[in-house]
Parts: C-alpha cells; sequence; structure tokens
C-alpha cells in the first residue's frame, strides 16, 4: 500500500482534473486516465478484465499517486510503454519500474534520454500483448525522432479503437515541432498512419489534456497544414 488514495472518477468524460484520475469500462478492459505532475501529463493504465495484467503508458510524474492507482486498480502491471523521451513524460519512470518490478519499453531512437535502459525496443508495425489486449505500435516523427502511439482494437474494447498518441496528436492539431521540416514530417505521419488507417470512431488519448475522436480532428487536417502548426 502506498498511504495515499488518489480520487477516480467513474463517470468517465475524457476530462481529468490535475491530481487526479477517471476510469472507462470498457467491454473486456478498463482504462485509467491520470493526470499528474506540473504540466498535467496525463498517465494511462489499460487493463484486461480477464486477466488482470496492464500496460502502463507513460510513468510521467507523481509516483505515489501512480502506484495507488497500480494497487488499487492494475497490480499485475506487465510492461511501462514510455510514448517518446520528453523529460515530463518520464519522471516517475525509474520509481515505478522498480516498485512494480515491470519491463519498460520505447523506441530506439528515443531510448537513450531515458532514466531507465528499456527492456523492449519498439518499432513500426510491432505488437504489444497484455492479457487478451494486443496494441499496435505507431511510430510517428516529427515531435521527436522516436514517438510512437499505440492502438488497440477488438472485441475487449468493443470494436472502437482506443488511441494512444502521446504528444503527437491532440484536439486541434499536432504536437509541437521545433525545426524546419518537423511539422510537415508529423503531420504526414499522423495522416497517413492514424487518419488514413483509422474510422472517425476512434478514440484518441492524448499525452495532455482531454481526449477526442478521429472523426472530430479529420475535418481539420488541411486547416492545419495551411496554418504550419
Amino acid at each position: 500500500m502506498t498511504g495515499r488514495e488518489t480520487s477516480v472518477d467513474d463517470n468517465y468524460t475524457g476530462h481529468v482534473e490535475s491530481g487526479s484520475a477517471a476510469r472507462r469500462r470498457l467491454p473486456g478492459a478498463t482504462i485509467v486516465k491520470a493526470s499528474v505532475g506540473p504540466m498535467d501529463n496525463n498517465a494511462y493504465l489499460i487493463t484486461c478484465s480477464h486477466t488482470g495484467e496492464t500496460l502502463l503508458i507513460d510513468a510521467a510524474n507523481d509516483a505515489p499517486l501512480l502506484l495507488d492507482l497500480v494497487d488499487r486498480y492494475a497490480p499485475k502491471v506487465a510492461l511501462i510503454v514510455t510514448s517518446h523521451q520528453h523529460g515530463d513524460h518520464w519522471m516517475a519512470l525509474e520509481q515505478v519500474a522498480e516498485a512494480t518490478g515491470a519491463p519498460t519499453a520505447a523506441h530506439q531512437l528515443d531510448a537513450e534520454p531515458l532514466p531507465v535502459t528499456p527492456d523492449r525496443l519498439l518499432a513500426n508495425g510491432d505488437t504489444i500483448d497484455v492479457g487478451d489486449l494486443t496494441f499496435d505500435v505507431i511510430h510517428l516523427q516529427g515531435h521527436t525522432e522516436g514517438s510512437v502511439a499505440l492502438a488497440l482494437s477488438g472485441p475487449a474494447v468493443g470494436y472502437a479503437v482506443q488511441l494512444f498518441t502521446g504528444d503527437c496528436l491532440f484536439p486541434g492539431g499536432v504536437g509541437k515541432t521545433w525545426k524546419d521540416g518537423d511539422f510537415e514530417r508529423l503531420l504526414g505521419d499522423v495522416s497517413t498512419r492514424l487518419f488514413d488507417v483509422y474510422p472517425d470512431s476512434t478514440v484518441v488519448y492524448p499525452g495532455h489534456g482531454d481526449d477526442t475522436t478521429l472523426g472530430n480532428e479529420r475535418p481539420h487536417l488541411t486547416e492545419w497544414r495551411e496554418r504550419g502548426w
């Protein structure tokens, strides 16, 4: 036990207040979304209802909060994936990995800055199996060189794709870029590897802020391209 009990809202709306969490129930899985740290990073615990095994996406900050959620809702963490190398997404990684004993994973191009050497290196087209859940790994470049999104589909989620996009796609646009050409690369990857592949019903879980759907964002792709960010 962590000695701390985090507020968890079972009325899931896609919005989570800082320092709290919300739980979404799907036919064969649950998703606990927590907002942690000064940058309101989202951390996600996706649990297979049949086996109890969990995938943690981004042990971003506030290890006591995350470990409390693990203790109460996801005691069998099978893997911790870091979506990309930026420090606000891995501040609690070392502590959470040590406390849970879970292996860690990231894309090779973003692995070096992480405080824990990944046990598994991810590549585009890989799959991650957690209990009965299968996540497809999607490599997206532009925000960082080794950012990954994860797509979960199938009967456990009612055949509505659940897409975890890190800092590559948000409500209202793609993630921040810094160098010439990186915006075009990121929008290109997001267009061809997300919007061209998955339906409008796909739920998008970003690295910060509220959820959205591909259907809500798709009409704005031309606008994003024209504005250049």
